[in-house]
């Protein structure tokens, strides 16, 4: 089974690459590949969609690479291949985004937008950038063996708020919550980066190439 990294000009995969194999490898689960290509995107196992930057710019170069994005909502949608999204890659399964006075259209896979962090106490900083504590809001296979007071690493400046509730796995507090996890059938979506989050990102890494929803 291949686990595809979607490659569309969003940032440094490589750390993200070096911990889906290691996990990959540890659990005898198949290949990774970091990847642009939608015939190989058609035929993965597994995608993982990363992102960093502005949502807008994410779905524009998302965009720019021929049928790949039709590759992959018909392999998750059509096929019910396992997806992760990662920090901005999770932002675009939401309806829309609302970043920097725009208002750019996302996948609409969980209905939803994605707006601005606004701390209760204005002292804390935007962006939300470092270590925080995951609060789990409902259990789900892929955090099997994570529990509320983990750490995960996160940096960003807006987050997903999911219209209906039950599509939030977790959240961290920040001046209030904020989403940290959400997911729907077989698409998870994680505002944290787990291949910065150490032993917390990899358990999750290992989880989800193992999962069948």
């Amino acid at each position: 089974m291949t686990c595809a990294i979607i490659d569309y000009n969003s940032g440094n995969l490589r750390s993200a690459e070096k911990s889906f194999q290691r996990m990959a490898a540890e659990l005898d689960t198949g290949d990774v590949v970091v990847t642009s290509d939608p015939d190989l995107v058609a035929r993965a196992g597994r995608i993982v969609l990363p992102g960093v930057g502005a949502f807008a710019d994410c779905r524009a170069g998302l965009a720019s690479y021929d049928g790949l994005f039709e590759a992959i909502e018909q392999a998750v949608l059509g096929r019910g291949v396992p997806f992760l999204g990662i920090c901005v890659g999770m932002q675009m399964m939401a309806t829309r985004g609302l970043e920097h006075g725009l208002d750019t259209p996302g996948f609409d896979w969980i209905e939803g937008e994605v707006v601005r962090l606004e701390p209760a106490d204005p002292a804390l900083k935007i962006p939300h950038m470092g270590w925080n504590n995951l609060v789990i809001d409902r259990p789900h296979p892929v955090l099997e063996g994570i529990t509320s007071g983990d750490h995960a690493y996160f940096v960003h400046s807006y987050h997903f708020l999911p219209a209906d509730g039950g599509h939030l796995v977790a959240h961290v507090d920040h001046g209030g919550p904020v989403t940290a996890m959400v997911a729907r059938d077989n698409m998870v979506g994680t505002q944290f980066h787990p291949e910065k989050s150490q032993a917390t990102g990899l358990r999750l890494i290992g989880n989800f190439l193992r999962w069948r929803p």
